[in-house]
Parts: C-alpha cells; structure tokens; sequence
C-alpha cells in the first residue's frame, strides 16, 4: 500500500508494506527539497585593482562620482596608492564603480591635490577643518600640514579683528542673571530713543548715535576682557552708561538734560566721550581679581553718577542766535546746574 505526500514541497514517496497475520502496516517517508544555494543580492564584491598607470577607475565616494587613473591614485604614499596598487582589496558595485565609505564632499579636492601637489583652501574655518579630517583619513600627511598652517592664520586673524557678540536684554530679570553670571566687568548701554513722548533739541539725534557708536567701538577694543550688554527696553532714560564691577554697580554716567526755551521744553541728548572713557578703565580695575575688593570699589564708586544737566534758558535759540528776543524772564542767561547723586 503506498501513501502519497500532498505537500508542494515534496519531491518522492518512499513506501514500504508488510504484513504479519491480519495486520497491514504502511510507513511512508517524505524527502525535503535540497536548500537554495545563498545569493548575494547586492551584487558588490571584493577585487584586487592593479593595472597601468594610464588605466582609468571610476570611483564613489559617499555618492560622490569621480573618474580618474591609477597614475593620479598611487602618485604619492597614502592610504589611496595602498588601495590601487594591489596591496589590499577594493569593494566594487555590479557597475563596476570602486566604493569607498566617506563622504565625497572634498574628494575632487583632494584629487586635485594629488595631481598638482597643491590646490585653493576653502574659505570658511569650518570645510578647512572638514578637508584636514579627510586627509587624515588618506594618510595625506602634505595636506593636513597645508590644513593645519591655514587654520592657524585664520586663527590669529580672529584674534586680531575678534566678533564681539552683545546681548540685548529683554527683561531686568536677565540682565541681573548675566551680571551675575560673569567674572568680567560689566558695561551697559539704555537707548530709549524710540520713545516718543518727548521733544527732542535738533543735535539730540546725532548726539546718540555717538554714543551708540563709542558703545560698539569699545566693545570691539574690549570684548575679551569686559562683558558689554545693551537695554533698549529699559526705564524711561533714553540714553544711560552703567557700569558694574564684581557684579556691584560702580557708576552711571546719564547723557541726557531738560532744555527749557520760551514757551518749551526739550529733551537734550549729550555726549560725554571724555567722562565714558574713563568709567570703562575703571572697570578694567576689576578684571581677574577672585573677590571683591573693598577698597578698590571705595575708590571707584564714591564718587557717584552724572546726573542729567538742567539748562534753564533758551540754550538753542541763544547758540542759533535767536535768544535776544522772547526769553521771557531768563532773558539771555544761562544757568546749568549739576547733581551728583552717589551711586548704589
């Protein structure tokens, strides 16, 4: 009696029957079909690449295509004359393009390097740096030593003309946390020129753009040694200097005063460049020092802030010529007076 597979898989029956009295016994025996032989389904393989010095080989670098001969490749001793030269295998795709896992970005660069032995840097410090990582990678000594040169320049051409980065504040609680937060004396600028409630005399605009402009000027000279913040968000001043040693304010030097002509009232932006100077080498005094030092600070904040000037006369009419006529009671007298308020 033969008993048949009904799998798809089977490939045979074997049956065997016999009898012993009245009992019939059947055993069947199903083979498996034999195993698929492995494939490679990306179709890359291994190979030794050795040929002529004129024979072209395409390359992919990271995605990067390139198309050039075993001469350029193993001019020099580097990691790419080991691969070219037989010494060591390549992997290839079925197209018959050579591959090599990095990225292609600064692959013509370094080709070109190959073929002239020198080759046009980037610009930016960033692909100087990516290019000296890739050179690295190719045992490309002469490359990375023109890399390196070349970020050391640029590096001193940073010190030299350093980026000064100013914060601007946007609340007083963050302008209390980077005074706080720093080692460096601190200078701070309030503009509040947008605030136009007020009436302004006619030099008042050039006036704050000086200071605007000394405020740059100095945080370019100083901004390794002194932290310069910027408020335009601040009180109701339009133009103050605040400077802090230790995080304690040391002095305010306040650039504005009420110029009362006939029948109006002026605001008067000034511009105190001689007095600004000093204040900012003063708080170079604080610079490196761990703690507070009492005696230092005495001598540096004792003698207070420039309060605004009160001009209680027809001061722009006068300087324009204008002040004989209508003054009112002040006739053609000018009258200024100064407070010094000591400083918190």
């Amino acid at each position: 009696m033969v008993s048949e597979c009904s799998s798809p898989g089977c490939r045979g029956v074997v049956a065997g029957v016999w009898e012993a009295g009245t009992v019939e016994s059947t055993r069947t025996v199903v083979v498996a079909p034999p195993s698929p032989e492995p494939t490679d389904m990306s179709g890359d393989h291994k190979k030794v690449i050795k040929g002529s010095p004129s024979q072209y080989v395409k390359l992919n670098v990271g995605g990067s295509l390139h198309y050039t001969t075993i001469g350029t490749l193993t001019k020099h001793d580097n990691m790419l004359r080991a691969m070219f030269s037989g010494r060591m295998e390549v992997l290839t795709d079925s197209e018959g393009w050579i591959l090599i896992d990095r990225c292609g970005k600064h692959f013509g660069t370094i080709l070109n390097f190959l073929r002239d032995e020198s080759v046009p840097l980037p610009e930016s410090q960033k692909e100087i740096q990516e290019l000296c990582a890739e050179g690295h990678y190719y045992c490309m000594s002469d490359l990375v030593e023109v890399c390196e040169l070349a970020l050391k320049s640029k590096t001193k051409e940073a010190e030299k003309d350093p980026v000064c980065r100013v914060p601007l504040i946007t609340s007083q609680g963050e302008e209390q946390m980077l005074i706080n937060s720093t080692s460096r004396p601190v200078v701070k600028l309030l503009v509040n020129r947008h605030n136009n409630k007020y009436s302004y005399t006619s030099t008042s605009d050039d006036n704050l753009l000086k200071n605007i402009e000394l405020f740059y000027r100095l945080s370019l000279r100083f901004c390794r040694r002194v932290l310069f913040i910027k408020d335009v968000i601040g009180s109701n001043e339009i133009c103050l200097w605040t400077f802090y040693g230790h995080g304690k304010k040391l002095a305010e030097v306040c650039c504005t005063s009420i110029v009362y002509a006939t029948d109006r009232k002026h605001t008067k932006v000034e511009f105190p460049e001689a007095r600004i100077y000093e204040e900012t080498l003063n708080v170079l005094l604080y610079e490196n020092r761990t703690a507070p030092d009492q005696e230092l600070m005495q001598a540096t904040s004792t003698r207070g802030a420039v309060a605004p000037v009160a001009c209680t006369s027809d001061d722009e009419d006068d300087r324009r010529g204008g002040g004989s006529s209508g003054s009112g009671v002040y006739g053609n007298f000018h009258t200024k007076k100064s407070k010094n308020n000591q400083t918190k």
